[in-house]
């Protein structure tokens, strides 16, 4: 385990590996406490207890905390997930937050390397020396503190850690996006994001600058809780990413001129097999399973323009979270994840003996992705020691980009939107620019705003008018419901995510829109499909200040425009600009010098 891999408590200042440990039945946080950590023979393995000393308080310059109260909650078991030491899966999150007193820190360092991922050689961004990167781990009301360096000096590329999902409550200077809340890293510098958990599940770290979270900048960040059913194991993150022999730089310039390229290959977990003129190579992912028992998997679509569809052979898949949101749970046997969208499922290992192997299958839905691999993104489930080839069949699929049905994804913590006091009619539409580039259009607005320039140093400056290319929308009154009903009359699918709120899907589907909204308790998300020549109707609460993006997840639509801001609450964005301002402008005058002396081009929306 390299040294930059590490992570801590505040509590203690010894690190080991944070990777989930196979028989555990928790992933944990690394720790050197005095507690009792879990064992790999312990059928009730509780996450770590890290004791507070009396009269010490861990503080976050920047954050606001509050004295701990009692000590970190141990866990569940296997046979009680629905619990959390005093709280349960019925907990309203939104408004109970566990305080534990605990502070997970964590140092991400970005490099440049050659990498195989599926048997062929690249320039590749990683973090960590590895794709992936590190999965940080801690549990519901843990504070985290990640150091980022970059080193990307080859490339000259700035860089930044958005912490996808993340609410940012009151913490929005911590969101990680360049021109939005903060300059690039530049390379050889070093930028610190600190952050509480005040959700639970399952989500992902990624780069927030052009297309460099697709060359390899991304990771999971998982969050124990409460769940809304049983199982035995938690396995951890599960990436599913599509992949090219080119960088994503590389591809741009032909996504710009001639549309989306079609990709080489897809990755489980940052591996696959692919076939050569010389055969074969690269290594397919492996699942280890013992009949009987039941699997927590967390599967992240990383995804720069693939939507998934995601089976295991023979098994069916109990979902019981979407995004940061426990939903009840319901059973499938393929579950439709788009770009940047998560799912929590449960598989229990009921259908093979002695040495049987199922395939794993992360399917391109050829509707709205272009994959040269489309029939072998595959890995392997297996209930032997040693995984054979398996002779299994996929399960019967409709080739489609749409969301898993509204109706099945019922949160378990209710909640219900009342009447709009703000709407907007969105409307996506397609273009060139004076370049002759594509460019996407979002009520005839693309987002263009500068590496250099973040919306917080503009805020902080005093300035209250933006230019129409800084796509900004106002929203100044707390505690308001925003609908915004979101367009498009392309053939064309795009999903949609939100910083800084979970948003609540009222409809969803394919033009015409009849005009009828669920406000009762509907499915509740940061990311969700807008169908081709479809709508998408969300609401949301005003109930975080900051400078919000919302964007396309098709990592070239972002690049090409298709993104807007929130400046939400902005007379109480300030005192957040105040408590991390020397971060913020000592990021941007890195950067800055950085610029001049290498003449950095900017050559895309700026987020």
């Amino acid at each position: 385990m390299k040294r930059d891999s590490l992570s801590r408590t505040n509590v203690s200042s010894v690190s080991a590996a944070e990777e989930p440990v196979e028989d555990n039945q928790q992933p944990q946080p690394s720790t050197a406490s005095s507690a009792t950590l879990c064992g790999r023979d312990q059928e009730g393995c509780l996450p770590d207890i890290i004791p507070t000393p009396a009269g010490i308080i861990p503080t976050l310059p920047g954050l606001p905390t509050r004295p701990p109260r009692g000590l970190p909650c141990p866990g569940n078991l296997p046979r009680d997930r629905a619990r959390w030491c005093n709280y349960d899966i019925n907990t309203d999150y939104h408004n109970i937050v566990p305080n534990t007193g605990v502070t997970r820190e964590y140092w991400f360092t970005i490099d440049e390397m050659e990498m195989a991922p599926d048997g062929v050689p690249r320039q590749v961004m990683a973090v960590n020396g590895s794709i992936p990167g590190p999965t940080i781990i801690g549990n519901w009301g843990d504070h985290f503190i990640i150091h980022v360096t970059n080193r990307l000096d080859q490339a000259q590329n700035g860089s930044s850690i958005h912490w996808h999902g993340i609410r940012q409550n009151y913490t929005n200077p911590h969101d990680g996006v360049v021109s939005i809340t903060q300059c690039p890293t530049a390379p050889g510098s070093t930028t610190t994001y600190k952050w509480r958990a005040v959700q639970y599940g399952s989500s992902w770290w990624h780069s927030h600058i052009g297309l460099q979270a697709w060359n390899g900048v991304f990771g999971g960040i998982l969050i124990n809780g409460p769940a809304s059913a049983n199982y035995d194991v938690d396995k951890g993150m599960v990436f599913l990413s599509d992949w090219s022999h080119q960088t994503s730089d590389e591809l741009f310039n032909y996504a710009q001129t001639e549309g989306p390229p079609t990709l080489d290959n897809g990755l489980i977990n940052g591996t696959n097999v692919y076939e050569t003129d010389d055969g074969e190579v690269g290594e397919r992912f492996k699942l280890k399973v013992d009949r009987g028992r039941s699997y927590r998997l967390r599967l992240v679509n990383s995804a720069i323009d693939t939507h998934f569809r995601f089976m295991i052979d023979g098994h069916n898949l109990t979902v019981i979270g979407m995004d940061l949101v426990p939903i009840r749970p319901f059973q499938t046997n393929a579950v439709s994840i788009g770009m940047g969208q998560r799912y929590d499922i449960v598989v229990t290992a009921n259908q093979g003996t002695g040495s049987d192997s199922f395939w794993i299958r992360s399917i391109p839905q050829e509707a709205c992705s272009e994959n040269d691999n489309v029939e072998n993104i595959k890995g392997i489930l297996h209930y032997g020691a040693e995984p054979t080839e398996p002779t299994t069949e996929a399960w019967d699929f409709v080739d489609s980009c749409e969301d898993m049905p509204m109706d099945t994804l019922e949160p378990v913590v209710a909640k219900t939107v009342a009447e709009a006091d703000w709407r907007n009619v969105t409307d996506v539409d397609f273009g060139f620019n004076a370049n002759n580039l594509v460019r996407w259009y979002l009520n005839s607005t693309t987002m263009e705003v500068l590496w250099e320039n973040p919306t917080l140093q503009q805020l902080h400056n005093g300035q209250t008018v933006f230019p129409n290319s800084s796509a900004v929308i106002s929203l100044p009154d707390p505690d308001e419901w925003i609908y915004l009903i979101i367009n498009t009359t392309y053939p064309v699918w795009h999903p949609i995510h939100l910083h800084g709120h979970d948003f609540y899907i009222l409809a969803q589907g394919v033009n015409p829109w009849d005009g009828v909204v669920n406000t009762n308790n509907p499915p509740r998300r940061d990311t969700a499909m807008l169908d081709a020549m479809g709508y998408l109707v969300i609401a949301f609460r005003t109930d975080n200040p900051g400078a919000w993006l919302m964007h396309c997840h098709v990592g070239w639509h972002t690049s090409e425009g298709f993104a807007l801001q929130f400046i939400e609450r902005e007379r109480e964005i300030q005192p957040l600009i105040d408590a991390n301002l020397r971060e913020l402008e000592d990021t941007c005058r890195a950067w800055v010098r950085y610029d001049e002396h290498f003449d950095i081009e900017q050559e895309d929306s700026g987020v």
